[in-house]
């Protein structure tokens, strides 16, 4: 009798596995109607042979992030108004949103993922569909808070790859230069021009890339907290050389970032991109001294917008040019944010 049961307990946890295993190979793709209209909030200055920058408000939500397909083809939509418009050319800087990479870590997840109200059940989601995974990434986790760690690092590697690809395309599609968000990985570098990943800190980084679509110089890296999606300041910027003059990136948009040990003048920094999230709390008056106070000439300030589980908004950018900021419209919608240099 002792052994029947042993045999029929053997045989329910088997059956249980099988079960567990087909479903995490299931990734049904289902349909999705999507808005790819973006406005123009603002269009400042007068075309000339300077170029310009170009700041993208994409309004998203995590069935975007279904596919890399579905992205970019969002995002394609975008860049295709402004092309209409006159808005890119060989000297045009393209700046995208804070973690706009991050959330490709959702890319081929289960329905449950996108349909979950929060960011922790949809975490919780991808874990169960990637067991081994995650199991992997939990012995690198480090912190206080492994367990958000852990979650965040789950499929680092393919996230590198779909984020290179994914605006590396773009930029040398629509010969631009690209500041392509951010995203969060594990220790990242670039390796003969390629991005990769290692097992230390997580690391808030963002990547230009040229109009050919290569990777300039190396991520910014901001230390990143995994619990609050907190971006700590990096003690430089780096200066990298476009068409349209010297760029820095700098991602939150926290003016404090630009004082002390972190003035930008050494650099000979012109323009900023200031890559935010989807909720943001600059202070324009101290946003504008400091870049005034650093020399720089014109800058932009983008936002994502939409909603991706319970982090919502719809941000105003804000764009910077010779001492005088202006901000963009409220009214909701993807946005296409112009400053002429």
């Amino acid at each position: 009798m002792r052994l029947l049961i042993t045999l029929l307990l053997s045989l329910a946890l088997l059956a249980g596995l099988g079960s567990y295993a087909h479903w995490i190979e299931q990734r049904p793709s289902g349909h999705y109607l999507s808005d790819l209209r973006s406005q123009v909030a603002l269009d400042l200055g007068q075309p000339g042979s300077r170029g310009n920058l170009l700041g993208i408000q994409p309004e998203l939500f995590a069935a975007d992030y279904q596919s890399v397909g579905r992205l970019r083809l969002k995002l394609a939509a975008y860049l295709d108004h402004a092309r209409e418009q006159g808005m890119l050319s060989e000297r045009t800087v393209v700046v995208l949103p804070e973690h706009i990479g991050t959330w490709l870590l959702a890319v081929g997840e289960k329905e449950e993922l996108y349909r979950a109200s929060e960011r922790h059940e949809a975490l919780q989601w991808l874990a169960a569909s990637n067991p081994l995974d995650f199991l992997s990434a939990l012995f690198s986790a480090e912190g206080d808070t492994r367990l958000d760690d852990a979650l965040l690092r789950t499929k680092a590697k393919a996230m590198a790859r779909d984020y290179q690809q994914l605006f590396g395309e773009l930029a040398r599609d629509y010969g631009i230069t690209l500041v392509a968000g951010s995203i969060v990985l594990p220790e990242p570098r670039v390796e003969l021009g390629r991005l990769e990943v290692g097992r230390g800190p997580l690391y808030n980084v963002s990547l230009v890339f040229d109009p050919a679509g290569h990777p300039l110089g190396q991520p910014q890296r901001h230390l990143f907290s995994a619990s609050t999606l907190a971006t700590t300041a990096p003690s430089a910027l780096q200066a990298l050389d476009t068409p349209a003059g010297k760029l820095g990136v700098l991602l939150g948009g926290d003016a404090s970032q630009l004082s002390g040990d972190k003035a930008l003048a050494d650099e000979q920094i012109e323009l900023l991109a200031m890559p935010s999230d989807l909720q943001s709390h600059s202070n324009d008056g101290q946003l504008n001294q400091q870049l005034q106070a650093q020399g720089i000439r014109a800058g932009l300030q983008v936002h994502l917008r939409g909603r991706l589980w319970e982090r919502s908004g719809q941000s105003q950018a804000l764009a910077y040019d010779a001492g005088q900021l202006s901000r963009g419209a409220s009214a909701p919608g993807a946005q296409l944010i112009n400053l002429w240099l």
